[in-house]
């Protein structure tokens, strides 16, 4: 198998990263009585009316299909915080730390309880800009590796889904360079800029009598 193909198979799809996200604890006001959940993960509970709790986004869904709780939002979904976040963003070329999975928890909490988040088209929009000025970054920085050569890189706070992106790009460009910078390659090079055209003997010439 290629390079590119190992670089491709190792990426994430958006269904397995949204999965991973699930796990991320979450708070909930649940508005039922119920004993303690028990899971291999952990155990939640026990949930009382009206009185806060904090359980994996996939269980805090669930509920919430089944109307028995409110989510809570959490606080980095807060207009006010993802407004100093964005300014950030536009003022620094350095990645503003965030959620490793804010793309995958504010997306669910979009789909499954848009109605329990303060100012939700505000919070929608504040993040879809981030996303982008956090896009171009990248480009950019894809952008400077493919013209140098460099045999590591640090990208520091990229999310789930923005470390997926930049991946294969990344470690298929990183081998291109090894592979040209390793010293049989050099050695290769240095041989064939070396050689010089052979010239063949094919004996003395024939002098032409004039007529």
């Amino acid at each position: 198998m290629s390079a590119s193909s190992d670089s491709q198979a190792s990426a994430f799809s958006a269904a397995e990263l949204e999965f991973l996200a699930e796990d991320e604890i979450i708070e909930i006001v649940p508005n039922m009585r119920m004993d303690p959940l028990n899971f291999v993960s952990g155990d939640f509970g026990p949930f009382r009316p009206q009185i806060a709790t904090q359980v994996p986004l996939w269980l805090a869904v669930a509920l919430k299909k089944r109307g028995k709780c409110m989510i809570r939002p959490p606080e980095w979904m807060a207009v006010e915080k993802l407004t100093q976040v964005l300014e950030a963003e536009r003022d620094s070329e350095k990645f503003q730390p965030l959620p490793f999975h804010y793309v995958e928890i504010s997306r669910l909490l979009f789909d499954h309880a848009r109605e329990d988040i303060p100012d939700v088209y505000m919070v929608r929009s504040l993040i879809e800009d981030i996303k982008d000025v956090r896009f171009h970054k990248i480009g950019t920085g894809l952008e400077i590796i493919s013209k140098e050569r460099t045999y590591a890189l640090r990208l520091k706070n990229l999310s789930a889904m923005e470390a997926n992106i930049v991946r294969p790009f990344v470690t298929s460009a990183l081998e291109t360079f090894y592979k040209l910078s390793s010293p049989e390659m050099i050695q290769e090079s240095d041989h064939l800029s070396n050689r010089q055209p052979q010239v063949t003997n094919r004996g003395p010439r024939r002098q032409l009598k004039d007529r």
